[in-house]
């Protein structure tokens, strides 16, 4: 059934099919409109969503608004989606900080698997909490804590690996109070991880990655090729230097050696809110892009790694350094690799593209593809068997679908 009810106002009931320029007559936009500012739980009040495929091509989207988590899903590649089932049962205090949102995976037998996280006072200190439906999202379990430890949990990424097991890593302060205690300075949390065989019900005890990373900014998840978990990070290096490192697991839970990404060289005794993201290609190259306002370089980068991670690229800039170039993604799609960030005129923010054929070794050139005049959600993208789509929620014109990079 469509999402959209006779109790939502005409706005939202209206589906704008938008063809953007520049673009081919498949390649449309579905707009769900969306209010100035409202505090109900439908998804034209959403401030985060996430999308991600099952294995028989519906689109889910997992979203917060009014205190709460819902999750809808759509046959027809966002144009409607069915009636939002909520996963939590109360209002809650969901994190809200910029790099902040609910993680949605699906398993090849349409089992959902969704974290998200709340603060549980003013200090902002999280903790992560887990669900599954496993009777393919009709309901979910009663959100639990992803780790029994009480220290704060944040910014939790989440995905099924080849074998059907869930592997969660987040950032974890349990580190802090016991380096303190012991007279050692600690800064930033932890990389933490943890597995589940049964879908997302149950947890494993949680393990250790990495001490001293950058406690407030996303994690990038891939799989390479053999399934093993990838994740990208904001580390604390030597220094107070706030650059991305990356680890590849040779299990889902032995972690490897901790490489560098880049020397950008940003010293910074704050939070920039501001994480990286990762992609794995079919030839088994990673790709990170990432922000930085380092002593080396400033603005948006790009960068990739043919040995597994240990070396990478000369980081590649990319954007309109004087539009304030930010919040960029990038996946490896059907048609081969798809970039997109914010830039923001002075008046407007525009969503841009770059789209890859030869792996990475040469870009097209830049392209503006969606833009609002108000308030907006980072870019995100998801990519089925036939394209690869771009998910944006903005608050003055609603959600965006956008099938990008793919031939008409």
């Amino acid at each position: 059934m469509r999402y959209c009810s006779p109790l939502v106002r005409a706005a939202l009931a209206a589906i704008m099919l938008v063809a953007l320029p520049g673009l081919a007559a498949a390649q449309m936009s579905h707009q769900h409109a969306s209010e100035a500012a409202c505090d109900e739980t439908d998804l034209h009040c959403a401030t985060r969503v996430t999308p991600a495929f099952g294995p028989d091509g519906t689109l889910w989207l997992a979203w917060m608004a009014g205190g709460q988590i819902s999750v809808a899903s759509s046959k027809d590649q966002g144009a409607t989606f069915s009636t939002p089932v909520q996963v939590t049962r109360e209002r809650l205090n969901l994190d809200w900080g910029p790099d902040a949102r609910p993680k949605l995976a699906i398993d090849a037998k349409g089992g959902i698997a969704l974290a998200f996280s709340i603060f549980r006072d003013q200090a902002f200190n999280g903790q992560v909490l887990a669900t599954r439906s496993s009777d393919g999202g009709r309901r979910f379990d009663q959100p639990k804590p992803i780790t029994a430890n009480n220290e704060s949990q944040r910014f939790e990424a989440i995905g099924f690996d080849p074998s059907g097991a869930v592997f969660a890593a987040w950032l974890d302060k349990r580190n802090r109070v016991p380096a303190q205690q012991r007279g050692q300075k600690y800064d930033g949390a932890g990389l933490f991880v943890a597995t589940s065989k049964d879908g997302g019900a149950t947890y494993s005890d949680a393990k250790l990655v990495a001490d001293n990373t950058c406690e407030c900014c996303r994690l990038g998840l891939a799989f390479d090729g053999a399934g093993h978990p990838v994740v990208v990070f904001r580390n604390i290096f030597e220094g107070g230097v706030r650059d991305h490192a990356i680890v590849t697991f040779t299990d889902l839970a032995t972690p490897g050696e901790v490489h560098r990404v880049s020397r950008d060289d940003w010293q910074i005794a704050a939070c920039p809110h501001h994480g990286p993201s990762l992609a794995i290609s079919p030839a088994g190259t990673y790709h990170v892009t990432w922000y930085t306002n380092g002593k080396t370089r400033k603005g948006l980068f790009y960068a990739q790694s043919r040995d597994g991670g240990k070396t990478f690229s000369d980081p590649l800039p990319i954007g309109q350094p004087n539009r304030s170039p930010s919040r960029p993604q990038i996946a490896a799609g059907p048609q081969g690799l798809v970039m997109v960030w914010k830039e923001f005129d002075g008046q407007k923010t525009t969503i841009n593209q770059m789209i890859s054929h030869d792996d990475g070794a040469t870009w097209s050139k830049p392209t503006a593809i969606a833009d609002t005049a108000d308030s907006s959600d980072h870019p995100l993208l998801v990519s089925d068997r036939r394209h690869t789509y771009l998910s944006w929620m903005t608050k003055a014109d609603g959600y965006h679908f956008l099938a990008i990079g793919s031939e008409p």
